[in-house]
């Protein structure tokens, strides 16, 4: 299959795009207006420029469509709201309507999240019959994609599925994101860089863990086998707070530190528990094949034993 991957340079989109190609798929990979030094044929653009968005679909003449591009951080999402929804919401529909008007053959999978489920009492795991209750401006960006994706299915007969990922973890991701700023601080704490105190934000939050590899292949499945007009939780099923992931790093970098609370690092709100139930997905065949273990070992740049 041509399968046009929007965020090809993101963290899960380098991830996602080596499985196509080991998988026998063409790739045609859609970077952000800025990228540089990751693919000189791939296309750039801003996915919020309808223009760009709508010239680059008609060169890439897509059977399938992975739409990752976005912004991504929760946490920072609060600083420009106009600008999440100008790329996560206006984006979508950007895109939507250049697949409509010259590849309305083509599959379309819309990468969501799991934050729009919102706020869930501890013990409680998400279906995706869940009512969307978004918290911040990133997770109402992306319910707003999620209902155009759904919205051109049923008025214009696109072939549009929705996965709603849950935290993901592995080797590239942005260290703005918890588990690589852990583990780029404890790699200066090994150099003698810095001294030996880890800042962190809310440790006791919930959530819910997979390693990014298992999620792009949960995304390729979703893109041949998912139903058209319907969501798919991507999520291991189990929950762990932050806490017991930055104590297990610390226990496979063999460092001692003092753990400190940096206020900056906070969210104006935050989710104290966010788990879902993959079980829809799994029915489709999906299993995950790598340990969140492995995943920590190679953001801490330990191998994959």
């Amino acid at each position: 299959m041509r399968i046009l991957v929007t965020g090809a340079d993101g963290f899960a989109g380098r991830h996602l795009c080596a499985l196509l190609r080991a998988a026998g798929d063409e790739v045609v990979e859609a970077h952000g207006p800025r990228a540089e030094g990751v693919n000189s044929d791939a296309l750039n653009f801003d996915i919020a420029d309808e223009a760009a968005v709508r010239a680059a679909v008609e060169r890439a003449r897509p059977e399938g469509v992975i739409h990752l591009a976005g912004f991504a951080s929760v946490a920072r999402s609060h600083g420009n709201p106009a600008r999440v929804f100008a790329v996560n919401a206006l984006g979508t529909v950007n895109l939507l309507t250049a697949v409509r008007e010259s590849a309305s053959e083509a599959r379309v999978l819309l990468i969501s999240s799991g934050e729009v489920y919102g706020p869930m009492p501890e013990g409680m795991r998400a279906t995706e019959a869940e009512p969307l209750f978004p918290l911040n401006p990133y997770a109402t960006s992306k319910m707003a994609a999620e209902m155009a994706g759904l919205q051109f299915h049923r008025n214009y007969g696109l072939s549009v599925v929705v996965a709603r990922p849950f935290n993901h973890v592995g080797a590239g991701q942005d260290p703005t994101f918890a588990v690589p700023s852990f583990a780029a601080q404890l790699r200066a704490i090994r150099k003698g860089t810095a001294g030996a105190v880890l800042r962190t934000g809310n440790l006791e939050a919930i959530r819910d863990f997979s390693h990014v590899q298992d999620v792009a292949a949960a995304y390729r499945l979703l893109l041949t086998s998912g139903v058209a007009g319907q969501a798919y939780n991507v999520c291991s099923g189990t929950g762990r707070t932050i806490r017991s992931v930055l104590e297990e790093m610390l226990v496979l970098s063999g460092l001692s530190v003092r753990i400190e609370l940096d206020p900056a690092r906070l969210r104006p709100t935050d989710n104290p528990s966010q788990v879902g139930v993959p079980d829809k997905l799994r029915a489709l065949g999906w299993e995950p094949k790598h340990t969140v273990t492995a995943a920590l070992r190679e953001v801490l740049s330990l191998g994959t034993k």
